[in-house]
């Protein structure tokens, strides 16, 4: 019977992911329940918990990466293995924990094998397992409830929801029972104290994911979610697991940038090209960003096309494609760096290049100001999404740049929207993109 089980299992799981659902559904119940009990078989790998003797293992990944049944499957595999284990459920709030952690559809009570038949008694907020293990349901809204109780292990449900530290710390403090006590946390992360805190954890063992990571999702939801949020900030917290904050005093936030983000521009009367050449010719990134003049009198970021690993010969040739792409009025070119060679490597791409040369006398906080500035009078919009380039902008503060590297699609970007719409010469007739 059970090689007969896992080859039907071997059988699905050759299948992609849409056949498997209709084949799975096609089962009868008996079968569909070896399926789902035989879940250290099928599961992807992020959801299997890591060697070692770690204290702490974060699950921090975007939606549907399957961090629920991860955790029911952890603490159910703990609660046969240790009968009187006495187990910490914290949700963001006790209805969460409830539904989620509890009674959802891949929560203890589904999760469980057959015979197990663990009982929950909400008058108690427990749950009562067949060895004799228990799990008590706590709300991080209610810190104070987990001071005193003694756990051996804990599951800890959306962190990044969690207001305050005090229910974690309260946690940690109560775990402290057998040999091994033991905390799991699956969380779509938040830019809050206490994630960054759990981040910076020594020891802490962490499993990182992606929506697109799980296997066994229909592809069209897939698909349909990164339609919509791919390159957005949500899209990369809610879909990539991405942690996603804003840095004190940046010239730019990430709600202000969705707030400008548009389908598709209007009639344009001008492009220009904004070019921060590399500052060696090791390879290093050449920020390439295009934007337009709308006839509506805004700017448009139309695209990136930064590129980084090309000899200035390289970048140069793409700066032209840019240009010819969207029939550029003006390339506007940083020379601090490359002086006279950042002209004759992109006249030599071509020569018929709009190109102007500029030097730049302040620093790139100091441009960037009188930029930021427009877009919080609604002077600029974005046309799409532009995830390396908006990362730069966000870590630009008035004291200097907080970002790795240099912010060359930033610094391009500037150039860029100065000419455009700071200081703007005569205007070419209105045409389309």
């Amino acid at each position: 019977m059970v090689r007969n089980a896992e080859a039907l299992l071997e059988r699905l799981l050759a299948l992609d992911p849409a056949e498997r659902a209709e084949l799975v559904r096609a089962l009868r119940p008996a079968q569909k329940r070896e399926f789902d009990e035989r879940w250290w078989f099928w599961a992807h790998r992020g959801q299997l918990a890591p060697p070692g003797d770690w204290h702490v293992w974060l699950i921090r990944a975007g939606r549907g990466f399957g961090k629920t049944r991860a955790g029911a499957e952890w603490v159910s595999d703990l609660a046969r293995a240790n009968p009187g284990a006495r187990i910490a459920l914290v949700g963001a709030t006790l209805d969460e924990a409830r539904r989620v952690m509890v009674g959802g559809e891949s929560g203890l009570l589904r999760v469980a094998r057959a015979g197990e038949t663990p009982v929950w008694r909400a008058s108690h907020n427990e749950v009562h397992f067949a060895s004799g293990a228990v799990a008590q349901l706590y709300s991080a809204e209610a810190p104070e409830g987990l001071r005193g109780p003694e756990h051996h292990v804990a599951w800890a449900d959306e962190l990044g929801k969690w207001r305050g530290e005090a229910a974690w710390d309260n946690l940690l403090l109560g775990l402290r029972l057998g040999d091994r006590p033991r905390a799991l946390v699956t969380t779509t992360p938040r830019p809050t104290a206490l994630m960054r805190r759990l981040l910076a954890m020594p020891g802490l063992v962490e499993t990182h994911g992606a929506t697109r990571d799980n296997p066994h999702l229909p592809r069209s939801f897939v698909e349909a979610a990164e339609r919509l949020y791919a390159g957005t900030a949500l899209g990369r917290q809610e879909l990539a697991g991405e942690l996603i904050e804003d840095l004190a005093g940046a010239l730019w936030t990430r709600c202000g940038i969705e707030a400008c983000r548009v389908a598709s521009a209007p009639e344009v009367k001008r492009v220009v090209i904004g070019v921060d050449p590399p500052g060696s010719a090791r390879g290093d990134a050449c920020g390439i960003v295009v934007c337009a003049l709308g006839e509506d009198g805004r700017g448009y970021v139309i695209e990136d096309a930064s590129v980084a690993g090309l000899a200035p010969e390289g970048w140069a040739r793409r700066v032209a494609a840019a240009a010819a792409r969207h029939r550029a009025d003006r390339v506007v070119a940083e020379k601090n760096n490359g002086g006279e060679m950042v002209g004759a490597v992109l006249r030599a791409a071509n020569s018929r290049l709009p190109l102007q040369l500029v030097h730049a006398s302040r620093g790139k906080a100091a441009r960037a100001e009188p930029v930021s500035m427009l877009y919080g009078e609604g002077k600029v919009a974005h046309v799409g999404r532009f995830a390396a380039l908006e990362d730069q902008m966000c870590a630009l503060t008035a004291e200097g740049y907080a970002g790795p590297a240099s912010p060359d699609r930033a610094d391009a970007l500037v150039w860029a929207l100065t000419a455009l719409l700071l200081r703007r010469g005569g205007e070419a007739g209105v045409r389309r993109l």
